[in-house]
């Protein structure tokens, strides 16, 4: 086979899961990494939700899916929208690694022991609203930017605690500055995308998948489709292949549904639909 070329972002994060593909890959053919900038890297002063709901982080790498300029996209699952365009398909979901969110801080070692007040940063809606509705009398700030960026910012006094995710932290050599993993914070759903129907390419990477992860993925994305989510909603939703909790909320986090669920064969779209009716719809209408 020719060369595979793997299109991603140029984050440290991103590279470094392009890389372990990349690494995967090469031991069965030649493969080649190709940076791409994508608009959510460079917007950077404003939040996710108010610069555009779905692709910030995929647009323009599906573009050079779509003009042969890459064979593969590597992303982070959460990045990529819950209903993909009918020119692209994902070929491979890698086994998952830790799925919550750290809480990262100087001064203070739990959420739970931060003082009233105090200023935490994330740029996510669902954290947010789950952060406030535990700990409404926090003030929430945005916080855009890579990881060693949204670190500084914390170091440098801007904040007093923030919310990034654990496994991103770990990967980079930062897990020494997680102070607690937040259980109690669902993640959002959900790593490569290709051009729909390029045999060659699925064949090549389908020895990446992992069955397990893949079984809870559906699940969760299946949820997200049938709520309609984005980054411009507090939905949240964690599965294994026979259980999953999830939550709606209101961006105030003033309102919020959380529910679980269990089942041997669990469907995200009927669980969806059973909190839509429970009060989730209700809550998005907000």
């Amino acid at each position: 086979m020719e060369k595979i070329k793997i299109g991603t972002r140029a984050s440290k994060l991103a590279l470094w899961q392009a890389e372990f593909i990349a690494q995967e890959l090469s031991k069965k053919f030649p493969v080649e990494v190709i940076k791409i900038q994508t608009t959510g890297d460079k917007i950077l002063d404003a939040p996710l939700a108010k610069i555009g709901g779905k692709g910030l982080f995929t647009k323009e790498i599906e573009i050079a899916l779509l003009e042969n300029k890459i064979d593969l996209a590597v992303h982070s699952l959460k990045d990529v929208p819950s209903e993909l365009p009918t020119e692209f398909e994902i070929a491979a979901i890698t086994k998952r690694a830790q799925p919550f969110d750290a809480f990262v801080s100087n001064k203070f070692s739990t959420l739970e022991s931060l003082p009233s007040g105090a200023v935490i940063g994330t740029s996510s809606l669902r954290r947010a609203a789950q952060i406030l509705n535990l700990r409404p009398d926090l003030q929430i700030k945005n916080l855009r930017g890579n990881v060693d960026t949204r670190l500084k910012k914390l170091d440098s006094g801007e904040f007093d605690a923030i919310i990034l995710a654990a496994a991103g932290l770990e990967r980079l050599g930062y897990g020494g500055r997680i102070k607690q993993i937040l259980t109690e914070i669902i993640p959002a759903a959900g790593q490569g995308e290709i051009r729909a129907g390029d045999l060659k390419i699925r064949d090549a990477v389908k020895f990446l998948n992992d069955a397990e992860t893949c079984a809870a993925i559906k699940i969760e994305r299946d949820f997200l489709k049938e709520i309609g989510g984005s980054c411009q909603i507090p939905v949240g939703i964690f599965a294994d292949k026979n259980s999953a909790r999830a939550v709606i909320a209101s961006v105030d986090g003033k309102k919020i549904l959380r529910d679980e669920i269990s089942s041997e064969n669990l469907d995200g779209k009927i669980f969806a639909r059973k909190m839509l009716e429970s009060g989730g719809r209700e809550i998005l209408c907000i």
